[in-house]
This record gives C-alpha cells, structure tokens and sequence, in this order.
C-alpha cells in the first residue's frame, strides 16, 4: 500500500500469515522495485516462520508487478513446497485479508499522522506492526484474542493432543502387557 509523507510516497508490503492474521513480513521502501518490496518481506517471514519444506505452503498475492516479476518468481520458486496464487483480474476480494491489514493500518495510524519525513513513517509503521498490530490489537477472526493468546492457546491445544496421544500409547501398551500377562498365568 501507499503511505504519503512531505517527501513522497512510501510503500508498505507485508506478508501475513492466515493462521493467526500476524504480518510476519514487511518492508518499507522508496520504491515499488520487488529487490525493495516484496522479496526483504518474504525474507522477513521466512525468518518469523521458517518454512517447513514437508509440508505446502500457498502464497498468495495481488497481481502486481513486484509479485509477477521473474525475480521473485525465482525466489519463490526456491522452495518447491509453495504453490503461488494471485487474485483474479480486477478482484479484491480475493486478496481480503491483506485489504483488511492495509485499511486497518491507515484508519489506525496513518490517517490520524502527517508524515513529515519517510524515517518518521517508517518509525510509526514499525511501532505499529511489532508493538501494536501483532502483540496487542484484538482480532474478529481470532475470536476477539490477540495473536499472542490467539497462538498460546493454539500452542497449548497442540501440547495436550501430544499428551493426549502418548496417554493412548501408554494405555494400549498396558492393554497388551495385561494380556500377556494373563496368558502366561494361564500357562
């Protein structure tokens, strides 16, 4: 997205992860060029959330000229577990939940500022993104949770099904020790 300041135009990219809503990759820039934009916010998130190349990944983008061109096609096409999307031709909705980023951002923070410098801006963004956005502001679709509770409880729902699981095993096991038991008194 756009942000303007008195020394024009900054562009904001952002990757964000659908799971939690938590923009795990962003970059700032004077320029719309993907070596500035799209390609140091997919380094970012690569770093926020490596990739685990077992399992697919879809990353899914606008039809802009950052995300098309041949330079990142081939960064992405690195990872032979992502499956690129972009939205259709002239259709939003197919990129909501990063509309939904960029509107919240600018009716939050960059409407309510006249940004004198991009450094002031880019300040703002980082305060707002790391300090606020990721850490503190509720979400809808996350059931009203911020994203830090949102992923705690994510984390401990994972840690109780891992419990769950070697419960289970531990119980077959008891099964099957009883038995064998029972057939040699039996002997």
């Amino acid at each position: 997205t756009y942000i303007a300041t008195s020394e024009g135009w900054l562009y904001l990219t952002t990757v964000l992860d659908l799971f939690d809503r938590k923009v795990i990759g962003w970059a700032l820039s004077n320029t719309m060029k993907s070596s500035e934009t799209v390609i140091p916010a997919f380094k970012m998130a690569k770093l926020n959330r490596p990739i685990n190349n077992n399992q697919p990944l879809i990353f899914h983008s606008d039809r802009g000229i950052q995300y098309a061109c041949k330079e990142f096609t081939d960064v992405l096409a690195t990872h032979k577990n992502i499956i690129r999307s972009m939205s259709r031709k002239g259709n939003c909705w197919d990129n909501a939940v990063a509309e939904s980023f960029f509107k919240s951002i600018k009716t939050e923070l960059v409407y309510h500022n006249k940004y004198q410098t991009r450094e002031e801006a880019e300040l703002s963004i980082f305060e707002y993104i790391e300090t606020f956005y990721n850490t503190k502001r509720r979400h809808q679709q996350l059931d009203n949770l911020t994203i830090l509770e949102y992923q705690k409880i994510f984390n401990n729902y994972i840690l109780l099904r891992k419990i769950f699981i070697v419960i289970e095993k531990i119980s077959f096991l008891q099964n099957a020790f009883s038995g064998i038991i029972n057939k040699i008194i039996k002997l």
